[in-house]
């Protein structure tokens, strides 16, 4: 059962927001998303939060700045994902154009299947075998749950510089200095800064102390904001909750995207996936150029990612970005086959007639790879709106042994994950290996032989900590268009808007004729469909897709849809991206 609901909105700030020059429609999505006056609508760069009210964030530009006055060689170390990268990426290259030489500069981002996360250490010891030794180690989107690698980088006489977004646990690392929005005593009104926007910040003060040191005038200092591409792209994919602040950010990198200015890499990502920088927005940064991005860390080594980020010559560019584009195919392919099986396993339970019975979804086999399952868990929550974990079995990793599966989760609003692992660990000590994350996605190690075991009593868990409620997928929507509203004009309005996580992407809702309907791949639904509003039907019907659906609909149907521009051989055409059916409720 599905709960169709409209998102509400102050009829008043409407109508202020309109009267500030904004468009209608806008006006009535930006007051559903929070906005409250028109004094929010600016996301011009100088409306940015300062970095005085980062904590620790001048004092450690002021320790980077007499580091790279001695020029003390830095490594910077890295996430493995599309946060990661950029914020790496972002260091590298700031720190550069900040008098950094790139003998004194390097980089180092962990394998995530030899590794694991974080500053271990494991990669200290890697750390330290660099040439030159670094002195300092600066670590990007990760670091502060750190404690025994920043104590190992001490010992081999290292100290580490932290930058990251993630929560702490009880007590931080013995690290020289800490740049984290979320630590605790941290004053800065933004929580939702990614590992690559904390990074950003830092430059941006090490930029001011230079000035302040007179290395450079505010004429003649080198331009940071030329990283906000990246920063852009980082924030996106890495699902940050796009707040004002986060949407400045994100509005200036894209415009860099559309103005042709971006870095070679991400130009290179771009022509790859086919998709047109100059109509670049945060669906495309989102879906198609962070998953080609993330799946160097999923499958082979996000150096390559890196790397990519890092070039400045557009052919080398180019080449690094194709090789990522065929490990993303690659991906896709393993994905495909993953899903399948799960599928396959789930229909057994539906034929044993115990999958309705079920508040959870547990699965493994030894054929899947740990770099896909996190994607795997994510599709079948979607699908089946159930907490989900998916299981494979651990490579021959540090620390692993091969009876080990290392398991991905991703949850529904409400269930929260992590402390549903809690609870599992605290009635069956030992049961799980390692456990980590936050309420909607986690990770996990467990033993093949208790795999059973565990299922069972993460299934009670979510017998008694779940409900019907929770149960009952919610489609939240901003109600419907009037027929007027159909046109390419509305989907370039849209698509020219910064929505992301917490400022959703705008859902409508209505009642559709639906004149046609095929298969596309044998795996979509294709539809030609009418809408129809105040009691009229459109004269001419619209494309509409439904990825993923091959039931057919009735003849008017009552649909959740996204409305885009879709532009072919020149021409600009509406296109509706069906995202849900209020089917009526069985009688």
């Amino acid at each position: 059962m599905s709960l169709f609901s409209q998102r509400p909105f102050s009829d008043r700030t409407v109508a202020w927001l309109q009267q500030s020059g904004l468009h209608p429609l806008l006006a009535r999505l930006f007051a559903a998303r929070g906005v409250t006056s028109p004094d929010e609508l600016s996301l011009d760069l100088k409306k940015l939060l300062s970095p005085a009210d980062l904590k620790s964030c001048l004092s450690t530009a002021a320790l980077l700045a007499d580091i790279l006055e001695r020029q003390d060689p830095m490594l910077v170390v890295a996430d493995y994902d599309c946060d990661g990268a950029t914020a790496c990426a972002v260091a590298v290259r700031g720190l550069k154009m900040l008098g950094g030489s790139d003998v004194a500069i390097q980089f180092l981002v962990p394998n995530r299947f030899t590794m694991g996360y974080g500053l271990t250490p494991e990669v200290v010891e890697l750390a330290a075998q660099q040439n030159p030794k670094p002195k300092y180690l600066i670590t990007v989107d990760n670091g502060i749950a750190s404690e025994a690698g920043v104590d190992r980088a001490r010992e081999l006489g290292m100290e580490v510089i932290v930058t990251d977004h993630h929560l702490p646990g009880d007590s931080l690392p013995a690290a020289l200095a800490i740049v984290n929005p979320n630590q605790p005593g941290c004053t800065f009104p933004s929580k939702a800064l990614a590992g690559v926007g904390v990074m950003f910040y830092l430059l941006v003060a090490l930029r001011a102390e230079l000035r302040k040191r007179g290395k450079f005038t505010s004429e003649s200092q080198p331009k940071i904001e030329n990283l906000l591409d990246l920063v852009a792209l980082g924030t996106v994919a890495d699902v940050a909750q796009l707040d004002r602040n986060n949407r400045i950010l994100v509005f200036n990198g894209l415009k860099r995207i559309r103005a042709g200015i971006s870095q070679a890499g991400i130009q290179a990502l771009f022509q790859v996936a086919t998709r047109d920088p100059r109509q670049a927005n945060t669906f495309d940064l989102g879906f198609a150029i962070g998953p080609r991005l993330n799946a160097a860390g999923r499958l082979a080594d996000m150096s390559l990612g890196i790397r990519l980020l890092l070039t400045n010559q557009q052919d080398h560019a180019i080449e690094l970005a194709q090789e990522l584009d065929r490990i993303n195919r690659e991906r896709r392919v393993i994905e495909t086959g993953m899903q399948e099986t799960a599928l396959a396993h789930l229909a057994e339970y539906q034929l044993a007639g115990t999958m309705a019975d079920r508040n959870s979804i547990c699965l493994w086999s030894p054929e899947w790879h740990q770099g896909v399952v996190g994607i795997v868990a994510s599709r079948l929550k979607e699908r089946f709106n159930r907490p989900a974990i998916v299981f494979a079995p651990a490579d021959s990793t540090l620390g692993a042994t091969e009876d080990e599966l290392r398991g991905s989760g991703r949850s529904l609003a409400g269930f929260h994950l992590r402390d549903a692992l809690d609870i599992v660990s605290k009635r069956e000590p030992g049961l799980i290996l390692k456990f980590g994350g936050h309420a909607m996605a986690a990770g996990l190690t467990i033993r093949k032989a208790d795999f059973e075991k565990f299922d069972a009593l993460f299934q009670k868990v979510a017998d008694d900590l779940l409900n019907d409620e929770l149960l009952e997928r919610r489609h939240i929507h901003d109600g419907t268009l009037t027929l007027s509203e159909f046109t390419p004009e509305t989907g370039d309005l849209l698509a020219e808007e910064i929505w992301g996580q917490g400022f959703p992407q705008p859902i409508f809702y209505g009642e559709f004729e639906i004149v046609q309907q095929s298969l596309m791949k044998e795996k979509h639904l294709r539809l030609q469909l009418r809408p129809l509003s105040d009691g009229q039907l459109a004269s001419k019907p619209f494309t509409g897709v439904w990825f993923n659906r091959t039931a057919p609909l009735p003849a008017r149907a009552k649909l959740a849809y996204r409305l885009v521009t879709d532009r072919y051989q020149g021409q600009a055409r509406v296109q509706l991206m069906i995202e849900a059916h209020d089917e009526p409720s069985p009688a």
